[in-house]
């Protein structure tokens, strides 16, 4: 064997081993250094494990070259019931495959524009009001569980019902019904992880069932009475143009705007104030500046966003950093890599709010971006500014408890208190 080809064959091993790390429950706490090995030994490599086989792509260009182009594609209900055909009459599968995540094309644009208005710059600016008052209760709330030195735990008391409360507010969930969401969110979250087991369809489906019935409920409630929120909108102005969405179609847009609405930006609000607390220069500057705040937000987004990685698949031959990839064949943009790119980024791990020219691919891009983006944004940025200007010793009390998710980047557990 000549070196190269031993070198090469040096490199794939060493870029499974860096993969088989990153994506470890162990590893949980920060994968970048593995992901930046991989990065390193194979920018562009193939996992064969039949669990995966996929692609891992590490690079920015090359994970926003594909996020962009319309030849690669998300799995959809053909690829379902080609590929997966044992999954297909999962109530899980069969709303993940045919929604916003699971659609292509035409498909995907007649689902997406009926709801895109709801997220518009215009509409999310009119919430800033509305979240800035949650945001004040909440920390009401806060200040009373860390009287007299205790600490509390962030995510139950301010990151998950902010964010509950404001994708909430927008589609029309009741407040009284927001708190039920938090475990059949989860659950249903589990459909975004790369390998699914037994148990995660079992939940998954669970959830659905029971999610599909509350915003089916909920429609009927507001052909009744329409108010001012998304699921009266959607129903009072259909587009004549195009064919009327089912009623099972509208139950599953809601479903998927409620559930990942939340999901992600409670894991962006809690790694956001995790960022800064353990970057006490950055905080400072920070204070001293709040018109650092969207710089500060973007940087958390992109020192570890809400979602590490995503997958799509090839609809016809292409070819991504250099290699060939088939039709139907898989590749996985680790957005965390990519987000932390020394190609992109000048010190990728390094944590600094003045950070210039900083373009994120936490939400995605192309034709799935993220719809929810700005109202996350918005909700970070009233947050931070508002919780560190009311606590300025605010400090970590113990070790926070990440989730257990080798997708979703996001605390179980933040215990913070005001007196650090």
């Amino acid at each position: 064997m000549n070196s190269s080809v031993s070198d090469l064959a040096d490199d794939l091993s060493n870029a499974g081993v860096a993969l088989a790390s990153a994506l470890s429950p162990e590893n949980g706490e920060s994968p970048y250094a593995s992901l930046a090995a991989l990065r390193k030994f194979a920018p562009v490599y193939h996992c064969e494990q039949e669990s995966l086989d996929t692609r891992f792509l590490t690079r920015f260009a090359d994970c926003q070259a594909v996020l962009a182009d319309p030849g690669f594609v998300v799995p959809d209900r053909a690829w379902l019931f080609r590929e997966r055909p044992a999954w297909a009459a999962r109530p899980a599968a069969d709303f993940f495959y045919s929604s916003l995540l699971g659609t292509n094309g035409v498909g995907h644009e007649r689902l997406r524009r009926p709801v895109q208005r709801a997220f518009s710059a215009r509409r999310v600016a009119t919430l800033a009001a509305s979240v800035a008052e949650h945001v004040d209760a909440l920390l009401d709330r806060f200040a009373d569980a860390t009287a007299h030195g205790a600490a509390a735990d962030f995510q139950a008391l301010v990151g998950y019902p902010l964010a509950v409360t404001a994708v909430g507010e927008l589609i029309g969930v009741p407040r009284a019904d927001q708190e039920r969401f938090h475990r059949l969110g989860r659950e249903a979250a589990r459909l975004l992880e790369p390998v699914r087991t037994a148990a995660d369809w079992e939940r998954a489906d669970q959830a659905v069932v029971e999610l599909r019935a509350y915003f089916a409920a909920l429609l009927a409630e507001r052909r009744a009475r329409p108010g001012e929120d998304l699921a009266s909108g959607l129903q009072a102005h259909p587009d004549l143009a195009e064919p009327a969405l089912s009623g099972q179609e509208l139950a599953d847009l809601l479903l998927l705007v409620f559930v990942a609405g939340f999901e992600t930006t409670v894991g962006l609000l809690g790694t956001s104030v995790f960022a800064l607390l353990t970057h006490p220069d950055q905080l400072a500057l920070l204070r001293a500046d709040p018109g650092l705040l969207p710089g500060a937000v973007e940087e958390s987004l992109r020192w570890d966003g809400p979602v590490l990685m995503t997958e799509r698949l090839a609809a016809c031959p292409m070819e991504v950093g250099g290699v060939s990839v088939p039709p139907g064949g898989s590749v996985t943009t680790v957005l965390g890599a990519a987000n932390r790119d020394p190609a992109r980024y000048r010190d990728p791990d390094a944590f600094l709010v003045r950070r210039p020219d900083v373009r994120v691919l936490s939400f995605g891009a192309g034709a799935h971006h993220c719809l929810g983006a700005g109202l996350a944004r918005l909700e970070g940025a009233v947050l931070l500014e508002r919780l560190f200007a009311r606590f300025p010793a605010l400090a970590l009390a113990d070790a926070p408890v990440r989730r257990e998710s080798a997708c979703l980047r996001s605390f179980d557990v933040l215990p913070l208190a005001a007196t650090g």
